[in-house]
């Protein structure tokens, strides 16, 4: 495991490398530039001092070279040095939009609350659907399957930008339960991570249900019944270690979904996270925040499924990492 480790993470640089310069270059596809999307649109003289500030005047493959940290400049004296900085010693460089903030400063502030928010959906779409999908296996074809699974497909079918704004006009402005928006206190996260974790709690119920179902057909499930082991201890000492196994396959997927989903839930409850500057950035074409955000969410997304694959060859055996 540990070699397969070591290729996991060495391989990582070179992908790095290859996402950074296509989120380098597509973004710079798009028509315009950040500095003609001002409140108060700036004088060509200002515009070219800007350009020339945050070196948009110089060639694409230039400026790709500057944002890595490996370009060389001659100084005063006519003698070449590297220039300070880049993505090589992680920095990810200015903002274009929040210009008395460096990407590094926006992520620092953002990137927080944003996994917060999704490993609270984690766990709730976990602690959720896991129960609710052993309960639909156990009881197959009875009217507790039945219940349990219109719930599961009900969750699974309607979208968090119907469930958020439901919920806040019954748990928020009815009865006063819940705030309505911001994260302060733990009572913030209540009706945001719901919304974004109801979805995936029907998926996963789905999954459980499936996994359970196959699982509990098994011979040696079969054998242990025989021998007179209880139902519960059949259920979660045998079968929900290999009932289980879809689940965790699904959960590099499923966390990247919430890092991407939060994006919504976020904009709908004013959750200060990354999210907000992700949308933000795209639509000012702040080309160094896109680019850094694109390149931090490779960062989790990689990490995470890699955390899942040796999670799923500790559950089972049977699954060789190399």
């Amino acid at each position: 495991m540990t070699s397969y480790l070591i290729k996991r993470l060495l391989g990582l640089v070179p992908l790095l490398l290859c996402i950074s310069f296509l989120s380098f270059w597509l973004v710079r596809l798009a028509p315009g530039s950040p500095f003609d999307r001002e409140r108060a649109p700036a004088s060509p003289e200002i515009e070219r001092a800007l350009r020339a500030r945050y070196h948009q005047d110089e060639p694409l493959w230039k400026q790709y070279v500057r944002y890595l940290g490996a370009l060389r400049e001659p100084d005063a004296q006519g003698r070449a040095h590297w220039v300070g900085g880049g993505l090589l010693q992680g920095d990810l460089g200015p903002s274009l939009k929040y210009r008395n903030h460096t990407v590094n400063d926006i992520v620092a502030q953002g990137l927080p609350i944003s996994m917060s928010l999704s490993l609270l959906a984690f766990c709730f779409a976990i602690g959720l659907g896991v129960p609710l999908g052993v309960y639909t296996a156990q009881r197959r074809g009875e009217w507790g399957d039945y219940v349990g699974s219109f719930f599961a497909l009900l969750a699974f079918c309607v979208p968090g930008l119907v469930v958020g704004p439901l919920l806040v006009m019954g748990f928020a402005l009815r009865w006063g339960w819940f705030p309505v928006a911001l994260w302060t206190t733990p009572w913030h996260a209540v009706l945001p991570t719901i919304t974004l974790g109801l979805y995936f709690a029907g998926r996963v119920a789905r999954l459980m249900r499936e996994g359970m179902t196959e699982a509990l057909r098994e011979g040696y499930i079969v054998t242990a019944r025989a021998k007179g082991l209880s139902e519960s201890r059949v259920v979660f000492r045998h079968a929900l270690r290999l009932a289980i196994l879809p689940v965790v396959s699904y959960s590099g997927p499923l966390l990247a979904d919430l890092l991407t989903g939060s994006f919504v839930v976020e904009s709908l409850f004013r959750i200060p996270g990354i999210g907000v500057f992700m949308v933000n950035s795209a639509l000012a074409l702040d080309y160094n925040l896109v680019v850094g955000l694109a390149l931090v969410y490779a960062v989790l997304l990689i990490v995470l499924n890699l955390i899942v694959d040796v999670t799923y060859s500790l559950l089972d055996r049977r699954v060789k990492l190399g």
